[in-house]
């Protein structure tokens, strides 16, 4: 694979070298550090001019923190002359802030959109959306990837009784991505919510 280059951020450094090692490629050499002032400091330690770029960032655990290091690890290598810059962002932030629910009310999820955009981004693959409109708040391609099929898979492989399962979802937007996905057959569905993820 030519001309690639895998970065990963500081949220979920072990994903990162699994894709890495799945892939056949080493990650590049990146540093990320804090100011005493809590600022963040990035420095890419290779060169990138002309290379097709990815950076491996998740929206979870400090979240305000791993954002801001993606857009300075975005932006870093845009100016660096790398011909393109893929966000790999496996949980978008702020993504349940995607409408207007109430008068006053931000859609955070549009700004961490411009944001990313504005850094330098030009291709964005994140997975399961809360909701899928939000691929309308970019002006750049975006692949909104789906883990069902890979989970399905596991279920049928590693549970011997797959077909006696009950799927129940943690929420009403888990039970319209069921039924949505229902030809799948799994399994008879639960249509019950409870106000906890099952994890």
């Amino acid at each position: 694979m030519p001309n690639i280059v895998l970065f990963s951020g500081s949220s979920h450094q072990d994903l990162s070298q699994r894709v890495a090692d799945r892939l056949g490629l080493e990650l590049g050499k990146v540093v990320t550090k804090k100011f005493s002032n809590q600022e963040t400091s990035v420095e890419i330690g290779e060169s990138v001019r002309g290379e097709d770029v990815y950076i491996i960032q998740s929206g979870c655990g400090e979240i305000n923190d791993n954002l801001m290091e993606l857009l300075i690890m975005i932006n870093a290598c845009k100016i660096a002359s790398s011909s393109r810059v893929t966000a790999v962002i496996p949980c978008f932030p702020y993504a349940r802030q995607d409408k207007k629910d109430k008068s006053r009310a931000p859609i955070s999820a549009k700004l961490v959109a411009n944001m990313l955009s504005v850094a330098g981004a030009d291709h964005i693959i994140t997975m399961d959306l809360h909701a899928s409109q939000i691929q309308g708040f970019f002006d750049i391609p975006v692949d909104n990837l789906y883990a069902e099929p890979a989970v399905l898979q596991w279920i049928r492989e590693n549970i011997a009784e797959w077909k006696n399962c009950i799927i129940v979802s943690p929420d009403a937007g888990g039970a319209k991505r069921y039924h949505a996905g229902h030809a799948l057959q799994i399994s008879p569905f639960a249509d019950q919510f409870f106000p906890f993820c099952i994890r």
